[in-house]
């Protein structure tokens, strides 16, 4: 029974912002014995368009048994509103593939939370263009596939990480300092699904060797940014940022340190809040429901 399962679901949407929304979703969920365990929303008045989180499980008979009855009891109201909607099962696991090059922090940390069960995703690939991250990935029993990458042959190398992703079922791809430009058909073709983490508070010392180039400036503060990738180099919606402060005693490889301990708590932000729907794209920026 739908009641006694105890199986909670994540409904989040956005739509043209107007008078009873909120008392549509409520009120459906109180109609079909629904309890909500936590509700968030917000109305960005800028662009009028209104987004909302609810976790919600069955308190009583009326509620329904699957995920399919669950949308279908929804249905009248998204249909409604023109909700831009999704329904999921709370406890699912999102599938993730993950991108990487030859430094290891990120994929490393990713790997050590994921395996801890300290992160409810499921790592179902690693792809890289070097062969450096081999032995950890594989450490970690994720199968590791080696993708050499030119311009002579990068059209037929991403839709081999995209077939990798369709036979691991992958829902999103996370560049965990993949040092490669994804084209733009890739990019669209992943468009909300792809997360890159940037190695500065963007924007700021775009390209190589930023630590060296801050270094050079004098900054007091660096910092990292992840967010979702788009065929605008590193202009894609922030999902997450933080910054550290630093001062004139720190050598570049002090800014290094400190700058990939960073890269990796903030891309771990952002798979956790991506993995339980708590992100929501608004134009060039995210609603971040934390």
């Amino acid at each position: 029974m739908g009641a006694d399962s105890g199986a909670s679901y994540v409904l989040t949407f956005s739509c043209v912002d107007t008078v009873g929304i909120v008392a549509a979703v409520t009120g459906l969920l109180a109609e079909r014995d629904g309890f909500i365990l936590d509700s968030q929303q917000y109305a960005d008045l800028d662009s009028g368009r209104f987004f909302m989180r609810v976790e919600f499980r069955g308190a009583g008979p009326r509620f329904p048994d699957t995920l399919s009855g669950v949308e279908a009891a929804f249905a009248p109201v998204t249909q409604r509103f023109q909700m831009d909607a999704r329904i999921s099962d709370a406890s699912a696991k999102p599938r993730f593939v993950i991108a990487v090059s030859q430094g290891s922090h990120c994929l490393n940390d990713l790997l050590h939370r994921w395996s801890t069960g300290n992160l409810a995703i499921d790592i179902v690939g690693v792809v890289s263009n070097h062969e450096a991250q081999r032995r950890l990935s594989e450490w970690h029993g994720v199968p590791f596939h080696y993708l050499p990458v030119s311009d002579a042959n990068r059209a037929e190398q991403e839709e081999a990480i995209l077939d990798i992703m369709a036979r691991g079922g992958a829902d999103y791809l996370v560049l965990a300092r993949y040092m490669q430009v994804l084209s733009a058909d890739l990019s669209a073709k992943l468009a909300g699904r792809c997360i890159n983490i940037h190695h500065s508070f963007l924007p700021g010392f775009k390209g190589a060797k930023p630590y060296h180039r801050a270094h050079e400036r004098g900054v007091k503060l660096i910092g990292a940014t992840a967010h979702f990738v788009t065929s605008d180099l590193d202009e894609g919606p922030i999902i997450e940022q933080a910054v550290e402060r630093v001062d004139h005693r720190d050598s570049i490889d002090d800014l290094i340190r400190t700058g990939r301990d960073i890269e990796a708590q903030v891309l771990a932000r952002a798979v956790r809040w991506v993995a339980e729907q708590r992100v929501l794209i608004d134009g060039r920026k995210t609603v971040v429901f934390r």
